[in-house]
């Protein structure tokens, strides 16, 4: 009997290629006919699957997405339980940074895909800001509850704070990626910063 595909398991092959073509060469690299040849698979299942680029490149986009949550619940997964309010935003904030292959072309692309949303039409109209946004109230709802715990100042506004860690862990992230410091020294300037929030 011939094999039944499993077309989300084609899907993800796919998506997967793109994103080692645009870590290993960037972004700009990604062509149909490369990730074809990087995935094995003929240009024509591609375009299956893919009918567009832009198709191909929101696949690859959600596709990033789906694997950050799953490497950010084993890490969540490893802490004690139950997890401090502080070492469950640490956690949260030091998964953002690259710390080895797959979070630095995690990270690379990622970063790749905001830069072009930014000009490329198609891209921009959709949700693009969607999952960073959801990041934003998951980190400012933990420190809410670490709030109420009174382990923060009362005065301290959380949904501000929140969107300050993460700039601060996405600028951390590409300091990184750009060769300016280490992955440790990163580490060092985020819990710097935790031990005065938590202080």
């Amino acid at each position: 009997m011939p094999r039944t595909v499993d077309h989300e398991e084609r899907r993800a092959q796919i998506a997967e290629a793109l994103v080692r073509v645009a870590g290993r060469d960037g972004l700009h690299a990604v062509t149909m006919r490369a990730v074809a040849a990087e995935s094995g698979v003929s240009l024509r299942l591609v375009q299956y699957y893919f009918a567009t680029k832009a198709q191909l490149m929101l696949g690859a986009l959600r596709h990033l997405e789906r694997r950050s949550h799953q490497r950010w619940a084993q890490r969540l997964a490893a802490l004690p339980d139950p997890v401090s309010p502080r070492a469950f935003v640490e956690a949260f904030l030091a998964e953002a940074l690259p710390t080895d292959e797959q979070s630095r072309v995690f990270h690379l692309v990622g970063t790749s895909y905001a830069v072009l949303a930014m000009t490329d039409p198609e891209l921009a109209e959709e949700p693009f800001v969607t999952g960073v946004d959801n990041l934003e109230q998951q980190l400012a709802d933990a420190l809410a509850r670490a709030q109420v715990d009174g382990l923060l100042a009362p005065e301290l506004d959380v949904t501000a704070e929140a969107a300050r860690l993460l700039a601060l862990s996405h600028g951390l992230g590409t300091s990184v990626l750009i060769g300016q410091r280490g992955t440790e020294a990163a580490h060092s300037v985020l819990r710097y910063h935790l031990d005065q929030l938590f202080g």
